[in-house]
């Protein structure tokens, strides 16, 4: 005789609006420590289409739910547990997803542009649903986290769990994925332009037909990687990039034209880094380079905090994810270069006096400042002309006489 069965599981209750609303406002007196707190649960049910916007809901249990098209855009979400949830063509953007638990999601279509995914865990995992005979019971052996179509332009990467994840299709463009677990990933016709993937272990994953033009794969595991249909133009790998010099004729170079700076002239000499590939030396810190001529050199990571880079040419370098806290960059040619990710906090962008009635403006035309920090920056009169700020963070910045037509300034934070 065959095994009686089981009774068909219940169906997602679905909540309307004020219903969401009164949950949410539970979880808030919890979180303040007012009388009446409950913690958020949304397991089991379906909030598609709703307004979360905003909310504050760390903690709050979402497994199994469906959120097809919920709008979630800037809401606190670290530490939710979204465990086999549907969240296709949901509004994620600049949610914050810290350490989330999203494994077995469905994210198909959603936008999570500019979001934070610091470390939440986007691997397979078995859905269950509810039974009254049979309790829990196992719908799938495992379902791979599922994110074809899904838009992570910008978001925030970094040692997120990503093993075995279907993002055929995806848009990774300018993500920050450093360190970030994409074993078995399938990422067949993804947009990694820009991405940053260093130290990510990519091994057996497939990028049939991505697109990593000027990704960052310094320090990568790539074993057994599918890559002979990508594209990586431009990408930065461990291999020297351009000019290569060692470490130690570098060192004498630079500190040659720090004493050339210092004593005006009369001793050391000035150096010529043009397309050369600087990442060996680690740190800049402190150093006066005036005038320094590197154009599309290859800066990436280097720790130049309070560097002195007055009128240098840096046109079209490659200074992403550099500390250049409290640098001196005025009067600095940076048209075409790439700082996005970058420290640029209290960094002096404004003009240069070089006569008495001439200044010579900070150049960033078409530079590419996408999620810099740009705190207290000091920006008066450069020319951001075309620059992309997307992102970017210029709370008590100086833009004082900037020119910044046609600069991208979606997302910026800090300016009105």
């Amino acid at each position: 005789m065959s095994a009686p069965q089981a009774a068909p599981a219940a169906a997602h209750r679905r909540l309307t609006q004020t219903e969401a609303d009164a949950i949410c406002l539970r979880h808030d007196r919890l979180w303040q420590g007012r009388p009446g707190g409950a913690r958020a649960v949304f397991s089991h049910m379906d909030l598609s289409g709703l307004d979360l916007s905003g909310r504050t809901l760390s903690d709050a249990a979402f497994a199994g739910a469906t959120l097809v098209g919920t709008k979630l855009a800037g809401a606190k979400l670290d530490n939710a547990v979204f465990f086999g949830a549907d969240l296709q063509l949901a509004d994620l953007r600049e949610a914050s997803l810290r350490r989330a638990d999203l494994r077995g999601c469905s994210l198909r279509g959603a936008n999570l542009c500019g979001a934070d995914l610091f470390e939440a865990d986007l691997r397979e995992g078995a859905i269950a649903a509810y039974d009254r005979v049979e309790g829990f019971r196992r719908l799938e052996h495992a379902v791979a986290a599922a994110a074809q179509g899904a838009s992570l332009i910008g978001a925030n990467l970094q040692r997120t769990k990503l093993s075995g994840i279907m993002a055929v299709r995806a848009d990774f463009t300018d993500a920050v994925m450093r360190d970030a677990k994409l074993v078995r990933a399938n990422l067949k016709q993804a947009t990694l332009t820009g991405a940053d993937l260093a130290g990510a272990d990519l091994s057996h994953a497939d990028l049939s037909g991505a697109d990593l033009t000027d990704a960052v794969l310094v320090g990568a595991i790539t074993a057994s990687w599918k890559v002979e249909t990508a594209q990586l133009a431009s990408a930065l790998t461990d291999e020297p990039a351009g000019l290569a010099l060692s470490s130690q004729s570098v060192n004498d170079m630079l500190r040659a034209h720090a004493l050339w700076c210092e004593t005006g002239g009369e001793r050391g000499r000035p150096s010529l880094f043009d397309k050369a590939d600087l990442r060996s030396l680690g740190s800049i810190r402190g150093l006066n380079l005036t005038a320094l001529s590197a154009r599309g050199a290859v800066f990436y990571g280097l720790d130049m905090e309070g560097v002195q880079l007055q009128g240098a040419h840096l046109e079209g370098a490659d200074l992403r994810a550099c500390n250049l806290r409290g640098a001196d960059l005025r009067g600095a040619r940076l048209t075409g270069a790439k700082l996005s990710n970058s420290d640029l906090r209290d960094v002096h962008l404004g003009p240069l006096l070089i006569a008495a009635d001439r200044l010579l403006a900070a150049d960033l035309t078409g530079a590419r400042l996408k999620g810099c920090d740009l705190s207290r920056a000091d920006l008066r009169r450069a020319v951001l002309t075309d620059a992309d700020l997307e992102r970017a963070n210029l709370t008590g910045a100086n833009l004082r006489q900037a020119e910044i037509e046609g600069a991208n300034l979606l997302g910026v934070q800090g300016i009105c």
